[in-house]
């Protein structure tokens, strides 16, 4: 008799445990969404409820937009755009974010001597690579010379959260603010109390913890050969930002020249070295970003060079006659497997 008046209880308090149990497991979010041009994937690791993990989709598409608004060269009501047409001499007070990129931008801009520029906005509206692109035209020598007149960090200057120009330049963020962006949201999930995930936008890329299996999280260093459908090597991310920079995505071809989106300020005109594609590993995705940038700028040699005197993790994959080859910097020996 007792044991058909405790079965019942039993069967209640198995059920209540395993149904407590389910609840504390963590499940897998994925959501994207587009931006800044681009789009954007954030993964992670919750066990909050399926109504509460899609709030954190809202947060996250409000601090995107956000990070947009200060940055976007192609929004003319942003506040860089804004800057930007502003008169030179005129200061100009902005925001914490904005100073915080503007000012990665050019302590980089000084670590390459101007190889990597800031300022180089006006050349890369010049060949076409900028907001309101019409038609794949190269430009003139005369052109090029006139916008070079333009482009110079040491014009800018940022001091207490004003900012200044001495000439009129325009300023370019186009090769940083995608990895603030990956850091805002890699933020923003820390203070969820969110321990494992997994943020990109537009190919920029942070990882955190390690998934339910207790793997970490793995990321691919596309080859140029293959595009997305080929790795080169495959890297492990925890608590580290990974951004590639190459040219073989965005270019246009004139009379059988292939002009690649990466603007030398120095030459005027897009890279022709044979460095196809750089890949940087940093604590924050935005100064992997803007290194990635400088180093696909400075070349295979320079920029090899450049990594291994600053301690930068670097993977670079060169054009070759017969296909590629790749070296990297001693600093990214921790992340191979």
């Amino acid at each position: 008799m007792r044991i058909k008046i405790w079965l019942p209880v039993l069967l209640i308090l198995l059920a209540a445990i395993v149904y407590r149990l389910a609840a504390f497991t963590p499940e897998l979010v994925s959501f994207s969404g587009p931006t800044m041009g681009t789009t954007y994937t954030v993964k992670f690791y919750t066990t909050e409820d399926y109504e509460s993990s899609w709030r954190v989709k809202d947060n996250i598409d409000e601090l995107l937009l956000k990070v947009n608004k200060s940055m976007s060269t192609y929004d003319s009501q942003s506040e860089l755009s804004l800057f930007n047409k502003s008169p030179s001499q005129q200061v100009t007070k902005i925001s914490d974010e904005l100073a915080f990129v503007i000012d990665k931008a050019l302590l980089i801009s000084t670590m390459t001597n101007g190889e990597y520029d800031v300022t180089v906005g006006p050349l890369v509206n010049l060949w076409g690579f900028g907001p309101g692109r019409l038609e794949d035209k190269v430009p003139s020598d005369v052109s090029i010379f006139e916008a070079k007149r333009n482009v110079g960090y040491q014009y800018l200057s940022l001091q207490d959260g004003e900012l200044v120009k001495s000439r009129d330049i325009y300023v370019d963020l186009s090769s940083i603010a995608k990895g603030y962006g990956v850091d805002v949201l890699a933020e923003f999930l820390d203070t969820k109390g969110i321990t494992s995930y997994l943020v990109e936008v537009g190919g920029e890329i942070k990882g955190k913890g390690v998934k339910l299996d207790g793997s970490p999280w793995r990321v691919a260093i596309e080859s140029p050969a293959g595009g997305l459908n080929m790795a080169e090597k495959v890297i492990s991310l925890n608590n580290a930002a990974m951004a590639t920079s190459g040219d073989y995505r965005n270019y246009f071809e004139k009379n059988g020249v292939r002009y690649s989106h990466t603007i030398s300020p120095t030459t005027g005109k897009p890279i022709t070295h044979r460095l196809a594609s750089v890949s940087v590993i940093a604590e924050t995705a935005t100064m992997a970003d803007g290194f990635s940038t400088a180093i696909s700028v400075l070349g295979p040699e320079l920029g090899y060079e450049f990594a291994q005197e600053n301690g930068i993790a670097a993977y670079l994959i060169m054009k070759t006659d017969s296909g590629f080859e790749s070296k990297y910097s001693e600093s990214f020996n921790a992340y191979l497997e």
